[in-house]
């Protein structure tokens, strides 16, 4: 063309999550049975709505209000509902306009870092879900700005390299976290927070926090959300039922803004994302009525713990079946749903793979693992793919130079479940042990020399 049409981010946009979907579909093609453990859809692994919920839904498909344009923020009734029950808790208080949905936090996601300066960046963690990396880079064509989660410990943020890089690089003008963690499960203590916070204060930033898994918080109770902690620091939080309804094709969010009046270059901020959202109408009206509906219910406690306490004993499941595996490195999550798995330093390289019987999918896997470029971590999800049916997503597309890989506790099969744990430990230590004769002689000798 006359002239150049992409945009100068384009490149740091990647979604490995669905990526590998394409691969799933040639193999599925080939006869092959698949147990998808990359995506996060609880509806989709088998989870069953509750007679209840979906009666409230049909209830309202009824009202002729729910086929209608919703006021740009939102549904008023809905917006005071949530920021009633934000203000029940102590912390910073909201009113219904610091409330804006979207349709679900993808949308979200595109115009918090979308509607930023293109040279004010955002300091993400790492690992960190794609979404949020992506977002970021691709709206500063650069890549990503990262403060490190230790595996070693938990997956705590390493606060000492927060706050070095971000006294060293002056364009990051906020702090993302996600609390609990996607991709890790991990949960930030108090002390966490309140430390991001003074960071946060102290360099004149603001914090964006993802908390779509606010409810879903096992292992020791519940989670403090931003708002809890923020004090008089300037900063917004996202939530959404697509995770804890579950409801993940209503694509409903939503955005809390904390402390508008406390900066006017935040307040101009969040107006340019309520004058984006009013160029686009509004957000879907009816999930947005179905909430206090659903979250007021009287069965809506006991339903959520079912799932808490089904998530708590699948992580003990796999920190019990895989933990002990030489070679790897596992946390228990304490929310969410997902699991990471890390390799120790060098433990996976290119030499390494699983038996394939069928030679098409052999000839498959071999091409798309042929040369040193593809990340090892991503090698070995591709042989387990192949191998076993098993889909989990390589950890290193989180944007981290860790080697390991990502799946769910999603199953509501335990036995199934089990299973599955049991298939991928032993192709773990199949794979680890499966370097070639000659190589390992060459090691040997360079050990020896």
């Amino acid at each position: 063309m006359r002239t150049d049409i992409v945009h100068i981010g384009a490149g740091e946009l990647s979604y490995e999550i669905r990526n590998i979907i394409a691969v799933v579909e040639k193999l599925q093609a080939l006869g092959m049975d698949v147990n998808l453990e990359n995506i996060g859809d609880p509806v989709a692994k088998g989870e069953r709505i509750p007679a209840w919920m979906k009666e409230i839904v049909a209830g309202l498909l009824r009202e002729d209000s729910s086929y209608s344009y919703c006021p740009t923020q939102g549904v008023l009734k809905t917006r005071e509902y949530l920021a009633a029950k934000n203000n029940q808790k102590a912390g910073v208080r909201i009113r219904p306009e610091d409330i804006v949905f979207f349709n679900g936090l993808g949308d979200a996601i595109t115009k918090v870092y979308g509607f930023l300066r293109r040279t004010a960046r955002v300091i993400t963690p790492s690992p960190t879900y794609t979404t949020h990396s992506s977002s970021e880079a691709a709206h500063a064509g650069a890549p990503s700005i990262t403060y490190p989660l230790d595996p070693e410990n938990q997956w705590r943020p390493d606060l000492d390299e927060l706050r070095k890089r971000v006294k060293y690089n002056p364009a990051v003008a906020a702090i993302m976290l996600i609390n609990p963690d996607n991709p890790t499960g991990a949960v930030a203590s108090e002390e966490i927070l309140e430390e991001i916070v003074d960071i946060a204060r102290r360099f004149d930033l603001f914090i964006i926090a993802d908390e779509i898994y606010e409810n879903l918080v096992y292992e020791g109770g519940a989670a403090l959300t931003l708002a809890e902690v923020i004090g008089d620091v300037p900063g917004l939080a996202m939530k959404g039922i697509s995770k804890e309804l579950p409801w993940p094709g209503s694509r409903c969010g939503w955005v809390e803004f904390y402390n508008r009046d406390k900066d006017p270059t935040f307040e101009t901020y969040v107006k340019s994302i309520l004058n984006a959202k009013m160029v686009e109408v509004c957000s879907t009206t009816l999930p947005q009525t179905a909430i206090p509906h659903i979250f007021d219910h009287p069965e809506y406690g006991a339903y959520l713990q079912e799932r808490r306490a089904r998530y708590s004993r699948y992580s003990r499941l796999a920190c019990d079946r895989l933990g002990g595996i030489p070679g790897v490195l596992v946390n228990p999550a304490k929310g969410a749903f997902y699991m990471s798995v890390v390799f120790e330093d060098r433990a996976v390289n290119h030499h390494q793979s699983l038996p394939i019987e069928k030679t098409e999918v052999l000839d498959l896997i071999e091409n798309l693992t042929a040369g040193p470029k593809i990340q090892a971590d991503k090698r070995f999800v591709y042989y387990l793919l192949a191998a076993t049916g098993i889909c989990v997503v390589p950890l290193s597309s989180f944007n981290t130079d860790l080697q390991g890989f990502r799946f769910t506790l999603l199953d509501p099969d335990e036995a199934h479940f089990t299973g599955m744990l049991d298939t991928l430990a032993a192709s773990i230590e199949a794979y680890l042990a499966s370097e070639p004769l000659a190589a390992q002689a060459g090691m040997h000798m360079q050990a020896r020399v």
